[in-house]
C-alpha cells in the first residue's frame, strides 16, 4: 500500500469566508445589549412600612415619595419642598387624593412637615402609604 506524503489542494476548494459570521455575531451582541439596556426599569426605591389596619385605595393619587435620604419625589420628579409648595398650591385637591409614600428609615419630621404643608393649603385627602404584610 502506497501513502501519500504530500496532501495537494485541489483546484476547486477555498477557505471558508469568516467574515460575513463575524458581522452577524456582532449585529446579535448589539442587538441583546440593546434590548437588554431596555429592560431595567429605574424607579424610586421606598420600602413602605407596615400596617395591619390599611385599605386599599381605587382612586387615582397625586404621589408625594420621600426616600430614605429625605429626597422628596413629585409624580416622580425630584422636588424640594420650597417647589412642592408651589406645586400643591396649582393643585385641584377637590378631585383628587394626595398620597404620600415614605420610606420606613426616611425622617418622620420630613413627612410631618409635608403633611403640615399640605394641611395649611387646605388639602384635607391626604394619605399615607403601607404595606400589609
Amino acid at each position: 500500500m502506497k501513502f501519500k506524503r504530500y496532501n495537494k489542494f485541489e483546484h476547486g476548494l477555498r477557505q471558508i469566508d469568516i467574515a460575513p459570521m463575524i458581522d452577524c455575531v456582532f449585529l446579535l451582541l448589539i442587538f441583546f445589549m440593546l434590548t437588554s439596556s431596555f429592560t431595567s426599569q429605574s424607579g424610586i426605591h421606598v420600602k413602605l412600612p407596615k400596617a395591619v389596619t390599611s385599605d386599599v385605595l381605587t382612586e387615582e393619587n397625586v404621589v408625594v415619595t420621600v426616600t430614605r435620604e429625605n429626597v422628596i419625589y413629585f409624580n416622580g420628579v425630584v422636588i424640594t419642598l420650597k417647589e412642592l409648595t408651589g406645586k400643591l398650591e396649582k393643585f385641584d385637591y377637590k378631585k383628587q387624593p394626595l398620597l404620600i409614600r415614605a420610606d420606613r428609615r426616611a425622617s418622620v419630621g420630613r413627612v410631618v412637615e409635608i403633611w403640615d404643608l399640605c394641611r395649611n393649603l387646605g388639602i384635607e385627602r391626604i394619605h399615607v402609604a403601607t404595606n400589609q404584610d
